[in-house]
């Protein structure tokens, strides 16, 4: 980046400009820069090979997306201070920064106790802290304490700028051409009325589309068996090498794995510990992608053939179960992986696991996705819309798998 003024070749958006040197300084953080080496889509290019772009490029998109409704939202009269677009900006531009390598994947190992959002929280506090306060508004804005609500909305609701750009940029980059949204139209047809997005009656079908997008790119791209499959192997990864590390047994890592996996980390450390969020800071995909490659050849046989089938791409096979399995078809399952792979009974439980797929396209729970008519009514999407009602809305399906080595 040469000067403060950058403008960046998106290939989703076309150019996007830097606005000032508040947002260009933000960008510049190290905690920022690491999303550079985090994939947006974890291991979905286990299917999608085109899948391999960053949440880095996502939280610049959604920046992006955010200034473009902060114009609209402005030309219809709303009142957003110049304080208050660079904290919305600053907001979706870090609300990824707390996510570990490979989504969730490390909050399944190797933390109890703390989300990303609140690590994501942790590490805005700690940059604005180096900024002077610069990013107050942004904070408060982000945790939704700012007395303008519909700003936190743009950025966490269900009809928000981090939506908006994921699936526009991920089916781009996976080329399920389902999950594409007129993002333009949708930004255009924002408003706010007592303090509450709302979206225009003229844009009900856009909404419509995004909703169903949203249910399509879960179920292809999100939840596709394959993906599901490579996450549950790696999980499983993890865990015999945090139950090898637990022993003592020496794994070979990087520095920053290596303070996870030798110690047991709740979420209190990251607010008591300014050393382990320095380390969970250098933690990317490379530090978990280079140990496993090292497993391979491990002694230990459950971390070294796992290792091995996930290098390789010999993933979990899945297949639907009806219901959960029972105890006799549980234990015969440990014993022929245990006569076949040459292992105990015990470490032949890493060799399969049950597990539950879900989504919902739309909650009552959070705020409601609402359409604003020309005499000043205001409706639920579920009441608006005549093709989505709120059965069909709120329906939420779960598939029982049952992935396993082969």
């Amino acid at each position: 980046m040469a000067n403060k003024r950058k403008i960046i070749n998106d290939p989703v958006f076309g150019f996007i400009s830097i606005p000032n040197e508040l947002i260009y300084d933000v960008l510049q953080h190290p905690y920022v820069q690491r999303l550079n080496r985090i994939r947006q889509l974890g291991l979905s290019y286990v299917v999608y090979p085109g899948a391999q772009h960053s949440r880095f490029l996502h939280s610049i998109g959604a920046m992006h997306l955010m200034s473009d409704a902060i114009a609209s939202l402005r030309q219809k009269g709303i009142d957003i201070t110049p304080a208050e677009a660079n904290g919305a900006m600053i907001a979706i531009l870090l609300h990824d920064i707390g996510h570990a390598p490979f989504s969730h994947v490390m909050e399944h190992t190797l933390i109890e106790g703390i989300t990303h959002e609140e690590v994501s929280l942790i590490m805005m506090e700690q940059i604005n802290q180096q900024m002077h306060g610069a990013l107050d508004t942004a904070i408060a804005i982000f945790r939704n304490k700012y007395h303008k609500h519909f700003l936190h909305q743009l950025i966490s609701s269900q009809f928000d700028m981090d939506r908006m750009d994921y699936l526009c940029r991920d089916s781009f980059f996976t080329g399920v051409t389902e999950g594409s949204v007129a993002s333009a139209r949708l930004i255009k047809m924002l408003n706010v009325v007592d303090d509450r997005l709302v979206i225009e009656a003229k844009g009900i079908y856009s909404v419509e589309k995004f909703l169903i997008a949203r249910r399509l790119m879960y179920w292809q791209v999100y939840l596709h068996k394959t993906s599901v499959a490579a996450e549950q192997q790696l999980i499983k990864i993890l865990e015999r090498a945090k139950h090898l590390a637990d022993q003592d047994v020496e794994l070979f890592c990087p520095p920053a794995l290596h303070y996870f996996l030798y110690r047991h980390l709740t979420g209190s450390a990251f607010a008591h510990d300014s050393f382990a969020l320095q380390q969970y800071a250098l933690l990317d995909d490379s530090d978990i992608l280079s140990s496993i490659k090292a497993w391979q050849a491990h002694p230990d046989k459950p971390l070294s053939l796992l290792a091995q089938a996930f290098i390789n791409r010999r993933l979990f096979k899945g297949r639907l179960l009806g219901e959960p399995l029972a105890a006799d078809e549980r234990n015969s399952m440990l014993c022929q992986y245990a006569d076949r792979l040459g292992v105990t009974v015990e470490d032949a439980a890493y060799f399969f696991q049950e597990h539950v797929s879900t989504s919902n396209t739309y909650s009552e729970k959070d705020d409601s996705i609402d359409i604003l008519y020309n005499d000043g009514m205001v409706r639920n999407i579920a009441e608006a819309s005549e093709m989505l009602n709120l059965q069909t809305l709120t329906y939420k399906p779960q598939k029982l798998y049952l992935f396993y080595y082969q």
